[in-house]
């Protein structure tokens, strides 16, 4: 194996600094045996090795040592700039056989020569528990063709210096080129319902709840903020449903870039069952075992398998923002922790 690309139930995918923290997180739940979309990793050595054979990492530390950190319109100016060169600058040979190859394997275990895959950063910086890149770099579903893997997986690597990400980065203190991009190629999931699902709640910090939101198709409505999902509740020890908030899913992402709206009918109807709700509960406290601290669970269910063993897991990270104390007795709570809340989802998205 050349370590440019790494499969999920490889060993070597639980090197973080190889694969980056996405991958790393697929990888443990794939070799714990936990329900994960199959893929594999393009490696933080693969993009080390495009940086230095197309020139681009002394571009970048030339353009980043003169651009003026304070001004937004300095920063877009030299993100559209970099775009365009990751835009122009195509994979050396061997990184680009060693992806072709990946995806061929992803292609033939899963009997399609030409599989929709989502094409996802997983950066050494993202999903850590010090700092949340989280929404930061990009994700990209439905893509097909190795021709369409590489220029998204291009992409990916090009979004660790947007003007958001690059301000992002220097705030808490991090060098945007020590952030070294790993990429995950990974099938899409063919799903009749997706969202997120914290073994906390992020509402009140309360860790005897897992809080759930999902709506219907891929979670892009979810994470992206399109709809308002439902929310489901669990008590966590007692292991039963406590609360059901059906939300407004006024519409569904079939791939990655079509919407087809909602009819009434199926909007005032909850997306997940309880059997569903409470399956996914399980995954969740097997995973906060796992990690020892809460988690940020991205998941799916999959319309083409059977009930039970239809859930599908995208993503796991540990919660890296909780209300405080103080937060809680402030002198207007509801509103306070309302705020807070919807800007811990935000971070998730």
């Amino acid at each position: 194996m050349s370590m440019l690309t790494v499969e999920f139930a490889h060993q070597s995918s639980l090197d973080k600094r190889l694969v980056g923290g996405k991958a790393h997180g697929l990888a443990l739940m794939t070799q714990a045996g936990i329900p994960v979309s199959p893929g594999f990793a393009v490696t933080t050595r693969a993009y080390r090795e495009y940086l230095d054979h197309t020139g681009l990492k002394a571009r970048l530390e030339a353009a980043l040592a003169d651009v003026n950190r304070e001004s937004i319109d300095a920063l877009d100016e030299a993100s559209h700039t970099i775009e365009a060169w990751f835009e122009r600058a195509p994979l050396p040979d061997h990184v680009l056989m060693a992806v072709s190859e990946g995806y061929a394997r992803l292609c033939a275990a899963l009997g399609s020569a030409d599989l929709s895959v989502a094409v996802r950063s997983s950066a050494t910086a993202e999903d850590s528990a010090g700092a949340s890149f989280a929404g930061e770099y990009e994700t990209f579903v439905g893509m097909r063709g190795v021709q369409d893997v590489e220029r998204h997986l291009r992409r990916c690597w090009a979004s660790a210096f947007t003007a958001r990400a690059l301000s992002y980065a220097w705030k808490n203190g991090i060098a945007p080129l020590d952030v070294e991009m790993a990429v995950v190629v990974q099938k899409t999931v063919n799903a009749r319902a997706a969202g997120v699902m914290f073994t906390v709640s992020p509402v009140t910090g309360d860790r005897s709840r897992i809080v759930i939101e999902a709506s219907y198709g891929l979670g892009l409505g979810v994470v992206g903020g399109d709809v308002t999902p439902d929310r489901y509740v669990v008590a966590k020890i007692e292991g039963h449903v406590v609360d059901r908030i059906v939300g407004d899913k006024h519409l569904e992402y079939l791939s990655g870039q079509e919407t087809m709206p909602v009819d009434d009918e199926r909007r005032a109807r909850l997306c997940l069952d309880d059997a569903e709700v409470m399956a996914l509960s399980r995954i969740g406290k097997q995973l906060e075992r796992m990690h020892g601290a809460p988690q940020d669970i991205e998941f799916a269910i999959d319309r083409e398998l059977p009930a039970g063993d239809n859930i599908v897991l995208l993503q796991c990270r540990p919660v890296t923002v909780l209300p405080t104390k103080a937060l809680l007795r402030s002198s207007a709570p509801v509103e306070a922790v309302a705020r807070f809340a919807s800007s811990v989802l935000s971070a998730a998205r």
